[in-house]
């Protein structure tokens, strides 16, 4: 099943996110990626972006039911939405002088940052879509990734079509 990307806006209260994951798990739907930050121009809200599968079915029922919630102020779909969608990972890689070049390489190719360096292991930092961040993983598993952490999808609608969409509610 496809992935889908939602989201959400809810009130930053104690306990949302709970009842968030709650009422995926108690439907059997699956969260694939979820984020969750205070909203920087107001902080009484959040914005979670949630990455989740299912047909037009189980989507259509997951955005009736997180609807229902109290806390939701508002849900984007970005099921029909041209969207700009990033991630960050960071990757231990182990190096040793054979390897040191090929990693600096594969870093400048994918426009990366080495964030800490050690003796045996070299950590990189890279942010971009997921066919990026699987492109990166791919190149650097040869060498031994000794450690990766991932952090979920953040996700916007594209500017133009926005802009576009409100330009043609305000003739109307």
């Amino acid at each position: 099943m496809p992935s889908h990307t939602i989201s959400v806006l809810v009130e930053n209260e104690f306990g949302v996110l709970a009842r968030v994951a709650g009422l995926f798990s108690s439907r059997g739907f699956n969260i694939e990626s979820l984020t969750v930050n205070e909203d920087p121009l107001d902080p009484t809200v959040s914005r979670m972006v949630l990455v989740t599968s299912g047909d037009d079915q189980i989507l259509e029922q997951i955005n009736k039911q997180l609807n229902k919630l109290v806390s939701v102020i508002k849900i984007t779909d970005f099921k029909d939405v041209e969207i700009v969608d990033r991630e960050l990972i960071m990757v231990k890689v182990a190096i040793d002088e054979r390897t040191r070049s090929e990693l600096d390489s594969i870093v400048q190719a994918f426009r990366a940052h080495v964030v800490d360096i050690g003796p045996r292991s070299v950590t990189v930092e890279i942010t971009g879509d997921n066919d990026k961040i699987k492109a990166f993983i791919a190149l650097v598993r040869p060498l031994g990734i000794k450690e990766i952490v991932r952090t979920g999808k953040i996700a916007l609608a594209r500017s133009v079509q926005v802009e576009a969409n409100n330009h043609r509610h305000a003739r109307e």
